[in-house]
């Protein structure tokens, strides 16, 4: 976030790419899943050109699991921090849409208001699950058809990804919902669960609409490098829960560390400095806007 960006006029999320552009691009973009204004704020330093706030991510930054818990205002002010700290486009993952019909328009509208730029639903029943795990149950693909145009109704700007869990089934079911999802309004579509490359292969034959894949690790999916995501005609690959699983297991070796220690020696090398982090969080534009405002109100005389 620039000094330039902070004297703008803009709204939250004006001045956010489209994500459609993206799309339009005809290249497979890595998608960077942030949980956070700051983990957001360095993938983008580090060159993405968009990001995926992961539900299961945003939930286990709380120390909740992946299971419904996670309110849709407590998912829309951390897609208002990313936004603002970034104004990349962002993929909102919101599980099933935090209720029904009303809710999903609802939750569409707060989305874009803070600037987001999709928002992703699920056909899985509430409270749901994570979609690598067993015994997931699915609502009827109708009522989700409802939702996704309710999604389309609430706005002609934000996109929208429709999620279906029906890989758990033969691939071809979640092939059949995903046509009538298309049909119903959504601009992208995502399988998740995906087992194997051959699945993803027949998945892309059968859709035409981009595709998101999901590169999450430990789960159904096996590990897919870039360049296979990009040979498959993939569009979208996420990785939504990669940044919180490092940032978490480097916390919990440093604070076991410093409580054996009783100092950060051992960890000085590796951490940012402070001139660094403020670099990064651009502390000292913020400190020149500050005394820019006091400069002129001092010379308007009030």
């Amino acid at each position: 976030m620039t000094l330039e960006w902070l004297l703008s006029d803009k709204g939250a999320g004006a001045s956010a790419k489209g994500l459609s552009e993206i799309l339009d691009s005809g290249r497979t973009i890595p998608v960077a899943g942030c949980y956070d204004g700051l983990s957001a704020l360095l993938a983008k330093q580090a060159g993405f050109e968009a990001l995926y706030l992961s539900g299961a991510a945003v939930s286990a930054s709380m120390a909740l699991p992946d299971l419904g818990l996670v309110t849709m205002e407590e998912v829309v002010r951390a897609a208002r921090s990313v936004v603002r700290a970034t104004d990349l486009p962002l993929i909102v993952d919101c599980d099933t849409g935090f209720g029904e019909i009303l809710n999903v328009m609802r939750t569409v509208q707060e989305l874009e208001a803070v600037g987001a730029s999709c928002i992703q639903i699920e056909d899985q029943i509430f409270p749901k699950k994570c979609g690598h795990l067993s015994d997931k149950k699915l609502i009827p693909a109708e009522e989700m058809c409802r939702k996704i145009a309710a999604a389309r109704k609430a706005s002609d700007r934000m996109l929208v990804v429709a999620r279906t869990d029906a890989a758990m089934f033969p691939v071809e079911t979640a092939i059949e919902r995903a046509r009538q999802y298309v049909d119903a309004g959504a601009d992208i579509i995502f399988v998740e669960a995906v087992t194997s490359e051959e699945e993803i292969l027949r998945v892309r034959s059968e859709i035409n609409v981009p595709l998101l894949g999901n590169m999450t690790e430990f789960g159904r999916t096996p590990q897919i490098t870039l360049s296979a995501w990009r040979k498959m005609g993939i569009e979208l690959v996420i990785f939504p829960v990669s940044a919180l699983r490092v940032a978490a297991r480097a916390l919990e070796e440093f604070y076991a560390t410093l409580l054996r220690n009783g100092d950060v020696s051992e960890h000085l090398s590796g951490m940012m400095t402070r001139t660094e982090l403020y670099e990064r969080i651009s502390y000292f534009s913020y400190e020149e806007l500050d005394e820019r405002i006091a400069k002129s109100t001092l010379a308007g005389g009030n």
